[in-house]
């Protein structure tokens, strides 16, 4: 092999490690950072742009016969139970995004970024 070639295989396996490490197909629930662009209106008259954090991956879920308890109290209609659980934020940090309002004139604000994320009980909203 020679020196390109080993450079060339180097580089390959360097951009294949980065892409795999924010995979959101890698088992459990991890932080993927990714760009947000912030404006202050429809027009686009201050806007900035940062890297926040989002959660993403898989949970686990399952489902099982309901037990007869729960048959009688749903009049024999639920007869099978689910339990679901959801890639959630578990801690919640603040990130300040400068915003260019144009003519070296800058606002500042803040938007939440996720810092640490778990498998909980899913719900509609969270945040």
């Amino acid at each position: 092999m020679s020196i390109t070639s080993v450079s060339i295989f180097v580089m390959l396996a360097v951009l294949f490690l980065e892409t795999q490490s924010f995979d959101s197909t890698t088992p459990g629930c991890h932080l993927h950072p990714f760009n947000v662009t912030v404006r202050s209106d429809r027009r686009g008259t201050c806007r900035g742009t940062q890297v926040i954090n989002a959660c993403v991956g898989h949970c686990e879920s399952s489902a099982f016969p309901s037990k007869y308890s729960v048959l009688v109290a749903s009049g024999f209609k639920h007869n099978i139970t689910s339990v679901s659980q959801c890639c959630t934020i578990s801690k919640l940090q603040k990130v300040k995004v400068r915003l260019f309002c144009g003519a070296s004139r800058w606002e500042e604000i803040e938007i939440g970024s996720a810092q640490a994320c778990q498998c909980d009980m899913c719900r509609l909203s969270r945040y």
